[in-house]
Order: C-alpha cells, then sequence, then structure tokens
C-alpha cells in the first residue's frame, strides 16, 4: 500500500503546472464523484488575502462550542497533508486519519482516469467526497488561490462569504492592482447569500461593494454594520444587535482582534445557527491557529537558541502579513522589551524587501536561511541583498538551527526574542523539527 506521499507524487505528475486557475477540471471530476458538493452540511466560504485560517479557526472554535459538527478545508499544510482536512464530531473535530484519506483520494485518482488536474483539485475534491460521506452541522471552506477560479468556488449556495483583508499578493495569477485582485476574491460572493467583510483599503472595498450589489448580497463590513475593539485588554464587539464583551483571543496580536470580529460577524449575519455568547466567549478565548504569531513553548529548538530566549513563529509571507507580526512585536516589546532577532526564509515569488521593511524599525539584526526540500525556494544570496538595501546587518545561515545556534555563542546582556519567519514552508519545516506538528 502506497505512503501518503507516495500517493500525492503520483498526483502530482498528472499536471504540468502546480497551480492552472480554472473550474472546467473540477466540474468534471465532482460529476464523476456524484456531485458531492451538492450533498454537503450548511457551507461558509473564507477568501482573502491574510487572516483566512485564523478566521477559519475562531469560526470552529465558537461553532463546536454551541456543540455542533465542523467540517474544516483548510491550506497549506504545515507539516502532514491530513491538516488540510478536518471532520466535525461531537465534542470537537479531528484531523482526517491516513486510512479513510488515502482512500478518499483514491477514488478521485480513480474517477480521474489519468486526466490532467492538479494536485489541489484533486485534494479539494476529495475534501468534498469525505465531507459528504461524513455527517456534520457545517463546514469551513477556505479559498486556496484568489477566488473566481479556485477549485472551492463550486458550492453554488453558501450560507455566508467572508472575505479578510485583501492586499498585494500572488499578483502573477491574480493580477498587480488591488482592484482586481480583491474583484477575483470578491467572486466567491453568491446571489442573495451574506457577505461578511473585514475592513479593506478603499479600493479593495470598492471592488467587493460592486460584486455584493451585482449579486444582490446583503454586505456586512466592518467599520460600517458592525465594529470591534479593544478595550483593558478585552475585545469588545457591536452591531445593531447590541455588544458583547468577550476576554481577548488567545491568539497573539491586535490583527486577531479584527479575525475574531469578522468571526463573530459572520456568525450574526446568518440565520443558519444558533450561537449564544457563551460559546462565543469560549470559541474567542479557546481558538487555536499554528505558526500565526505563535509562542514555542516546548521543543527541541528551544534548547538550541540562547538560554532563556523567546522563540517566536510565524508564517507571514508578504508586506501585510509582515506589517501585522511587527505589530505584535511591537507589543511584546512594550509589555517586555528585549533585542529582536529576525530569522527569515521566503519564497522566490515572494517581495522580500517589502516584507522585511517591516522590521527595519525593530531590528538591525535578520539571519537569512533557505528552506529545505522545497521547489522554487528563494536563494540566501537574494534574500541577505535585500535585507542589506534596507540597511538591515544581515548575515546567512545554512538552516533555523543553525541560526539558532550562532545566537547562542552571542553574548546578550538581555535574552533575545526569536521570529522565525518568512513562508508557511518555513514554518512547518520549523514545527516538525520541533517535534510539534498541528493536531
Amino acid at each position: 500500500m502506497p505512503s501518503l506521499d507516495e500517493l500525492i507524487g503520483r498526483l502530482s505528475a498528472l499536471h504540468q503546472k502546480r497551480i492552472d486557475l480554472g473550474l472546467e477540471r473540477m466540474h468534471r471530476l465532482l460529476e464523476r464523484l456524484g456531485h458531492p458538493e451538492r450533498n454537503l452540511p450548511p457551507v461558509i466560504h473564507i477568501a482573502g488575502t491574510n487572516g483566512k485560517g485564523s478566521t477559519l479557526a475562531y469560526l470552529r472554535a465558537t461553532l463546536e462550542a454551541a456543540g455542533l459538527r465542523v467540517h474544516a478545508y483548510t491550506s497549506p499544510y504545515l507539516v502532514r497533508i491530513n491538516e488540510c482536512f478536518r471532520l466535525g464530531r461531537v465534542g470537537g473535530g479531528v484531523l482526517v486519519g491516513d486510512d479513510e484519506l488515502r482512500a478518499a483520494l483514491e477514488e478521485v485518482e480513480r474517477v480521474n482516469a489519468g486526466e490532467p488536474a492538479t494536485v489541489f483539485e484533486l485534494k479539494t475534491a476529495a475534501a468534498f467526497h469525505l465531507f459528504a460521506q461524513n455527517p456534520a452541522d457545517v463546514v469551513l471552506l477556505e479559498v486556496g488561490l484568489g477566488g473566481r477560479l479556485d477549485s472551492t468556488n463550486v458550492v453554488d449556495t453558501p450560507v455566508a462569504c467572508v472575505i479578510t483583508p485583501v492586499s498585494m499578493d500572488h499578483m502573477d495569477f491574480l493580477g498587480d492592482t488591488l482592484t482586481s485582485i480583491a474583484g477575483e476574491k470578491a467572486a466567491i460572493i453568491k446571489r442573495g447569500v451574506p457577505v461578511v467583510c473585514a475592513e479593506q483599503p478603499a479600493e479593495a472595498m470598492d471592488a467587493i461593494e460592486a460584486q455584493a450589489k451585482r449579486m444582490r448580497a446583503p454586505l456586512f463590513a466592518a467599520g460600517e454594520s458592525w465594529h470591534v475593539n479593544v478595550e483593558h485588554g478585552r475585545l469588545v464587539y457591536s452591531d445593531e444587535r447590541g455588544l458583547m464583551d468577550l476576554t481577548a483571543p488567545r491568539l497573539f496580536g491586535r490583527h486577531q482582534f479584527d479575525n475574531a470580529g469578522l468571526a463573530i460577524a459572520t456568525l450574526r449575519a446568518t440565520s443558519a445557527f444558533k450561537i449564544n455568547q457563551a460559546a462565543f466567549e469560549a470559541g474567542i478565548v479557546g481558538a487555536e491557529w499554528p505558526a500565526r504569531m505563535q509562542r514555542i513553548a516546548s521543543g527541541e529548538l528551544l534548547a538550541l537558541g540562547p538560554q532563556g530566549s523567546e522563540i517566536w513563529l510565524d508564517g507571514g509571507h508578504n508586506a501585510e502579513g509582515g506589517r501585522v507580526a511587527a505589530a505584535a512585536l511591537g507589543d511584546l516589546e512594550e509589555r517586555v522589551s528585549r533585542p529582536l532577532v529576525v530569522i527569515a526564509g521566503m519564497m522566490a515569488n515572494k517581495d522580500a524587501q517589502g516584507f522585511l521593511a517591516n522590521f527595519a524599525g525593530l531590528t538591525r539584526h535578520i539571519i537569512a536561511v533557505p528552506i529545505p526540500d522545497t521547489d522554487n525556494a528563494m536563494p540566501v544570496d537574494r534574500l541577505t541583498d535585500a535585507a542589506r538595501s534596507l540597511g538591515m546587518r544581515v548575515e546567512p545561515a545554512p538552516g533555523v538551527e543553525a541560526a539558532l545556534r550562532a545566537l547562542a555563542k552571542l553574548a546578550y546582556e538581555v535574552p533575545p526574542r526569536i521570529l522565525i519567519t518568512g513562508s508557511l514552508y518555513l514554518a512547518g519545516h520549523v514545527l516538525a523539527i520541533n517535534g510539534t506538528p498541528p493536531a
């Protein structure tokens, strides 16, 4: 019996491109599977540039706290492909097991009959197949890339569409303006279905509003239909139905209050679910989402760096992702001051200078590392050039472990705060070598 990695390798050979946006192949696959996308529990569809996964985590934790069974499909995975598929169970969902996932992927492979299809298309079809076979109360469906031509955009009547903050990313696929990128993401909006939107730049908001109007979809926008604020360290949410004063999210950073507010607004915009304040409270404080300003509190890596240092992990990889991580570090610095070191590795198609610029006022010390076993990773010398162009002190290291060992040899009056960042692929590698994969 092939391993999941061997099976994915075989499926990867079916298409010469890793990304090839379009829905024709997806519709063909789903027809041959008997249209599982038409036999799903109520679907909440989530698009956007940053914050999709965290918003989904708040939705899942809140819905589960209300006693509901929640299927969730997310991407990319950090360590194991199973992370993309969470099956709803009473008392909390579970990652799909190897045998069940292998059976679903092999069924998709069988009906595909060797025709061209990307791994993401095959994986998404397997998710619909799994979710249709397993009873649940709701499906949380995260867009992979864009929205209009993304493989997930085959569900005709979700109960809500969600658009997280839109910024510049994947310009080679989605266009080089915020208007075009937001238009691609807003294309998940379906006729008459509530759309709940985070705060956006003006150009992005215009595109989202125009699509909502075309589809006659009621629009619930942050700052207009609903508001979220931080007051005395607590999350205060308000809309026309009233106000909720909730414990702060466990996930760190001011942006997590916004993501949590977006999840609350989504569940209040649809009549599909009955959620009381206790469930909102439990969901917001209980949500977990790895590699998003995650404090590494245990594992193999802690012993490698300077004694007493903090290690944080964040998968941010574009300019806006860098901005929110830098803002979170600024909050940490106000609480407890420590020297900051950024260990960064990025993919070749990312804007390294735009990403690293966010940290220029916080640290002058960058260590550039490669991302192991990853196609199209950014060469370390290109990353060091980007940091030097910003006036930052930068040095290369052969990997994260070597970078931490090098830091341990330096003399610090106060143990440093270390952020490992720049890519979800790097974050997955870190969690794997640390021995703390997502569960």
